[in-house]
């Protein structure tokens, strides 16, 4: 063992199941291996307690604290009326930080990782080398809710977003190293703040190619003679809801007139009001699943049509995995080094998605889903990426 270090991740990193629970998932296994490692995190589901054990399995220690939706949005309340940013305030909390502080004194930390700028506070002002991976830019996906919002939302998402930017530059200028999803996402915000360019790098997420395996045989979870249309996601998630909300309502309905056997899947946990609104006239919305990979295996095509997205969509870089022809917005494709037209399809407009699911559901791509496994084979392995962590704590652990 290296040594100790502190992990702090302001959503539990267990089970990984979701984009930023699959990305903190594979940062904390493969520091473990080098570190004793002390975790400090919050859930906001309380059926994530249970998965506190396993950790502890994997970590020299472990503090989770509750953190109901409720108590968030009574805090963004009180935030409101203050200086800090919205999502700061939210995951602000004395008792973590007296958990931080006695963990590093007691532990002699010297070495410090940590998940999202809202959880970055924490370390300010200590001597300890510390890394932090800001994963998106939020600040800039607060501001484009904001320019697609009325008021008083317009007002709140633009506050937010100015606030947040003034942490996530603080934090960057503050931290050893400050990590990024992309090359594309760190350039936005290198844009807004040049001045970090020596403390910037970024670190693309990974999938898990043996997992997602389009040559193992599961069976089929849509009706016979379907030419279903997949959408995977967290579906409580506003990105998400306007994805498949567009797709289903202008989008769709021209798929069915030129394929009437095609249904829209929208496949994910926690699906909103908005989204349940959606069934009917061809389109399912199952709610959670157990697993994924059927929905992907048997699809006709998966789509990604989102107009707001940050950073490196795993829904996408898990289709691809499965051999599946992915139509894709520029936004969800923004960040993937994948090439239009050979291993992904990009439409920009309604028309367009329709015509390219169309021609996915006729066979009209016949090599593209090689071309995306063999695409994300080549270039979204973990441990290839992962292994830049390695030179950002040295190995003695001072």
């Amino acid at each position: 063992m290296a040594g100790d270090l502190l992990f702090l991740s302001q959503r539990i990193p267990y089970p990984p199941d979701k984009g930023d629970k699959i990305r903190s998932f594979h940062i904390l296994q493969h520091l473990a291996r080098r570190f004793r490692v002390h975790l400090g995190c919050f859930f906001d589901d309380p059926a994530d307690e249970k998965y506190v054990s396993p950790l502890s399995e994997m970590c020299g220690s472990v503090f989770a604290r509750p953190l109901s939706s409720t108590t968030k949005k009574m805090r963004a309340l009180r935030a409101l009326a203050g200086v800090r940013s919205l999502s700061e305030t939210c995951f602000h909390e004395p008792e973590m930080a007296r958990w931080v502080d006695k963990t590093t004194r007691d532990n002699r930390i010297a070495n410090a990782f940590v998940f999202s700028s809202a959880m970055a506070p924490y370390l300010f002002g200590t001597g300890v080398n510390k890394v932090l991976d800001i994963v998106d830019v939020d600040s800039e996906k607060w501001r484009a809710y904001g320019e697609n919002s009325g008021w008083p939302l317009n007002w709140i998402y633009a506050r937010e977003a100015d606030r947040l930017l003034a942490l996530e530059r603080r934090a960057a200028l503050s931290y050893d190293r400050s990590l990024f999803v992309s090359v594309a996402e760190a350039d936005v915000f290198l844009k807004r703040v040049p001045e970090a360019a020596s403390r910037v790098a970024a670190m693309s997420n990974g999938v898990d190619t043996g997992y997602f395996d389009p040559t193992r045989e599961v069976a089929t979870p849509f009706p016979a003679g379907a030419a279903p249309v997949v959408f995977t996601g967290t579906m409580n998630y506003r990105p998400n809801i306007e994805a498949v909300t567009w797709f289903a309502t202008e989008i769709f309905p021209a798929v069915r007139q030129h394929v009437p056997t095609a249904q829209f899947w929208i496949v994910g946990a926690h699906p909103a009001p908005a989204v349940r609104a959606l069934e009917g006239e061809g389109v399912r919305v199952t709610g959670q699943v157990p697993d994924v990979r059927p929905y992907l295996a048997h699809a006709g095509c998966v789509t990604a049509p989102l107009k707001i997205a940050r950073g490196v969509q795993n829904k996408v870089l898990e289709a691809m995995a499965m051999a599946q022809v992915v139509v894709a917005t520029p936004q969800a494709r923004e960040g993937i080094e994948a090439e239009p037209g050979t291993e992904i399809v990009i439409g920009t407009s309604a028309g367009s998605l329709t015509g390219a699911v169309c021609a996915a559901l006729a066979g009209k791509y016949p090599d593209m889903g090689r071309r995306a496994r063999l695409c994300v084979q080549t270039r979204y392995g973990w441990q290839r990426n992962l292994d830049c962590l390695d030179t950002l704590f040295p190995a003695s652990g001072v």
